[in-house]
């Protein structure tokens, strides 16, 4: 149902879970364990999804949050529980509050997991390029500080995602990148196409990690190459399916 980071397992009080599509009660292009709110699965299977994955890290449905994500660099700090209706808009969430599960939902963007376990302060950030390369990494290790958290205590893990042989992209992002980030151009490989390249990036938001001072993790899975076990939103984009399920990558304090 579930897979770990061995840097974020090794933490006393942090419980943690990169959860994948196995393990829940949704069926067709859904199957099985959808945890996206913004999916168009049924309501109550995308609920039972939610509290079987709660039920995994040990926390009330009530208490397992996740955020509108708008590929921003935007954080929230939760201080409390949230419904799904008024969920706040922003692509990382951290917080001090023990029994919380902070969670980022993703389909093959970079799902990161950070925890200091000294301060009792953890973060969950959804790292699309678009995210990436406006900063939520480092926004997210802010918001941890503000919180009281030690940069050179922060440990992260990188999960599912998206791998650079499957994320092709056009010259159009190439030159985005370079004009943000001039550093950027060694993730960009040849692709077969004339005008596109093979986008590394899982790399690139590793790079932004080490470049924060942030000591990290990298499961290394590919999402869209592995349909068993993982939902892929280029994969249904290019099989012209109409929907796609989402993945909750959640870490809690106890």
């Amino acid at each position: 149902m579930m897979l770990q980071s061995s840097l974020l397992a090794a933490l006393g009080g942090v419980r943690h879970g990169f959860f994948t599509r196995e393990g829940g009660v949704s069926a067709g292009l859904y199957t099985s364990l959808n945890g996206g709110t913004g999916s168009k699965d049924k309501r109550e299977h995308v609920a039972e999804n939610r509290a079987r994955m709660a039920a995994a890290l040990g926390c009330s449905p009530r208490n397992f949050l996740t955020a509108h994500q708008v590929h921003s660099p935007d954080v929230v700090v939760a201080a409390m529980p949230w419904s799904s209706d008024d969920r706040p808009r922003a692509d990382g969430i951290v917080t001090r509050v023990s029994s919380l599960a902070i969670g980022i939902s993703t389909a093959d963007c970079g799902p990161v997991l950070f925890a200091d376990g000294n301060a009792r302060v953890i973060g969950a950030a959804h790292a699309g390029w678009r995210g990436a390369l406006t900063g939520v990494l480092e926004a997210t290790v802010s918001a941890m500080e503000a919180l009281g958290a030690k940069r050179k205590r922060i440990v992260a893990a990188l999960g599912p995602m998206i791998r650079q042989q499957n994320y092709e992209v056009g010259d159009d992002l190439i030159a985005r990148f370079a004009q943000v980030d001039p550093g950027s151009k060694q993730f960009f490989a040849p692709a077969a196409r004339p005008g596109h390249a093979m986008f590394d990036l899982s790399g690139y938001i590793l790079a932004r990690l080490k470049r924060a001072g942030i000591e990290y993790d990298d499961l290394g899975v590919c999402t869209y190459g592995d349909d068993a076990r993982f939902y892929s939103f280029r994969r249904s984009t290019h099989r012209g399916e109409d929907d796609y399920g989402r993945h909750i990558n959640s870490v809690m304090l106890v």
